[in-house]
């Protein structure tokens, strides 16, 4: 099977493929985007590398689960692209003068 898309950020041996299949609608869908598959095969091995356990999630199996509601703050305060710019500016012409 190869390499996982990405591995268990807590166990090693936890391996997981991801299979995501789009198409495009037709045109009474103004063309979106549909979701054909989004197969997510979570594969575990022990500490001697053989197999304890597969599960395979489908698109149906993913519908049913709820995420959290809690929403992380994002304390970075970005200024606007003109004082980002501004900024630029002024740190190279006092870079120039040393």
């Amino acid at each position: 099977m190869g390499q996982p898309h990405t591995k268990s950020i807590k166990d090693e041996n936890t391996w997981l493929y991801i299979e995501r299949t789009k198409t495009r609608g037709k045109m009474t869908k103004l063309g979106r985007n549909i979701l054909l598959n989004n197969n997510v095969l979570v594969i575990r091995f022990n500490s001697y590398g053989i197999l304890e356990e597969k599960i395979l999630y489908n698109k149906s199996d993913m519908n049913s689960y709820e995420f959290a509601k809690k929403v992380t703050p994002n304390d970075v305060a970005r200024g606007s692209f003109i004082d980002s710019f501004l900024s630029s500016i002024r740190e190279k012409m006092n870079a120039n003068r040393k």
